[in-house]
């Protein structure tokens, strides 16, 4: 049996899910189109945790990529800033989201 040493922070490493990019972003997205048609705001973090979503393989990264993606599509939109409820995050400053009017109307998916 194989121990996993946690970090300095009490957190577990993530499993490597053996997912590529654009197979963990297809994966992801249905919890992000429902949150984008709800009008609501949110962070990436708050739809992930919601919904029990995987980490990517390069999660620094990824989740922004990601979400900037779907801000160019047209499916999201800036809607200000927020401090992270993620608990190893130190309370960072991160961008919050909200559908447009398009993914709220279900125009856009």
């Amino acid at each position: 049996m194989t121990a996993i040493q946690p970090a300095l922070d009490g957190t577990l490493p993530t499993p490597d899910t053996g997912l590529s990019y654009a197979e963990w972003a297809d994966q992801v997205r249905p919890a992000f189109v429902a949150a984008a048609q709800s009008g609501r705001r949110f962070t990436s973090y708050e739809i992930a945790a919601e919904n029990n979503l995987p980490e990517p393989a390069n999660a620094k990264a990824d989740w922004g990529n990601f979400v900037q993606s779907l801000a160019r599509e047209g499916l999201i939109e800036d809607a200000g800033t927020d401090r992270s409820a993620r608990r190893t995050s130190e309370r960072s400053r991160v961008a919050v989201w909200r559908g447009t009017r398009a993914a709220q109307a279900g125009r856009i998916a």
